[in-house]
């Protein structure tokens, strides 16, 4: 060993062993903290949010935000075991989408509840058996998921924060050869979003042979009993079923992200980069929208998603979703929100909590 190169890795176990003191000393402070709280709320959405951004905005490099984020989402989460181990529901089973987004938001230091829909995510966290969920509410290129939406309308839960998770398909099975795949197995979401690459490179395949599944963690385990059977899943499910990698990043459109929800009894304080989002309805006359978003527009209050869903209670009847940048508590939003519930039929914040 070069005597430049003993030196290098001389000062790197200088600094790593500067650095577990100081990971000790935050994990002790944050212990200190969690005594000091007298309401037993261990996840503070909004801190967690500050502390990131502060972090990025004043990140030297080489290592990128993307890298920074996830490192210090790790501490945070390990420093939050030592107050208490939190729970989180996410849609089932282990190696979904749904699972990837709760480690990406909360970190591996926790216990994981997988459930086996979306309506036991939402039945999980009001009965206290988690703390909080994760539930998918978009995709760029599928567009809404209508039963979370409903089930938002429905349930006391509020939104505590969301998360944007790049979705990268992969296709699965026990050996590579695809010539040798007979069907493929699949979440109907995931199957669309790669449609055009199925068409390409599996033409063999008729329309029969692409199988709809409750979810992709459940295609991998078909796949992993069959070596003629393929899955279109994520790269986790590879590892956790034990399948070789026939074909990676599959998806057509490379941009493909999903949107998850952070559901809980929470209510989050202001970040400083927030949203709101609010359930609503007006009567069915000439204008009413119009005249039910114009106090948005007077106040300076920017709409970032719109979507309407049948109400479920009268024929023709809709309920409007909107997204709007800002906290209900900021000056400009509460304003907006007042003027707003007096012109609609109904009204229902599902929360506010920090943008992604």
């Amino acid at each position: 060993m070069s005597e430049q190169l003993k030196q290098l890795r001389d000062q790197i176990d200088a600094i790593d062993n500067e650095l577990l003191q100081l990971i000790s000393k935050r994990a002790t402070l944050a212990q200190q903290i969690g005594k000091a709280k007298n309401h037993g709320i261990v996840y503070r959405p909004e801190r967690e949010a500050q502390i990131l951004a502060r972090l990025q905005e004043l990140n030297p490099g080489p290592i990128g935000n993307a890298h920074i984020k996830h490192l210090f989402t790790e501490i945070m989460s390990v420093c939050r075991a030592l107050e208490s181990t939190m729970s989180i529901a996410y849609l089932g089973p282990n190696g979904t989408f749904s699972e990837e987004a709760a480690l990406k938001r909360f970190g591996n230091a926790i216990t994981t509840v997988a459930c086996d829909s979306i309506d036991d995510v939402f039945r999980t966290v009001e009965s206290n058996t988690a703390q909080y969920g994760v539930v998918p509410v978009e995709n760029s290129t599928e567009g809404a998921v209508g039963r979370t939406m409903d089930l938002l309308l429905q349930s006391s839960l509020s939104i505590c924060g969301e998360i944007q998770l790049p979705i990268h398909q992969f296709l699965l099975a026990q050996q590579t050869d695809l010539t040798q795949i007979s069907k493929v197995y699949s979440h109907p979401q995931s199957l669309a979003q790669c449609h055009h690459w199925i068409r390409t490179n599996l033409p063999h395949l008729p329309n029969t042979a692409l199988i709809h599944s409750a979810s992709n963690a459940d295609a991998a385990r078909q796949a992993a009993a069959d070596k003629t059977t393929a899955a279109i899943a994520g790269k986790r499910a590879a590892q956790l079923f034990g399948l070789s990698i026939c074909a990676e990043n599959i998806e057509d459109d490379p941009k493909n992200t999903t949107r998850f929800l952070v559901i809980g009894k929470q209510l989050v304080a202001p970040s400083g980069k927030d949203k709101t989002s609010l359930a609503l309805s007006t009567d069915n006359r000439s204008g009413a929208i119009y005249k039910l978003l114009e106090p948005l527009a007077k106040h300076s209050v920017s709409m970032s998603r719109l979507e309407s869903r049948p109400s479920r209670s009268n024929l023709w009847q809709y309920v409007f979703y909107i997204d709007l940048e800002g906290h209900q508590q900021d000056e400009n939003v509460s304003v907006a929100l007042e003027q707003l519930r007096e012109r609609a039929v109904f009204l229902k914040i599902l929360g506010s909590y920090p943008a992604s």
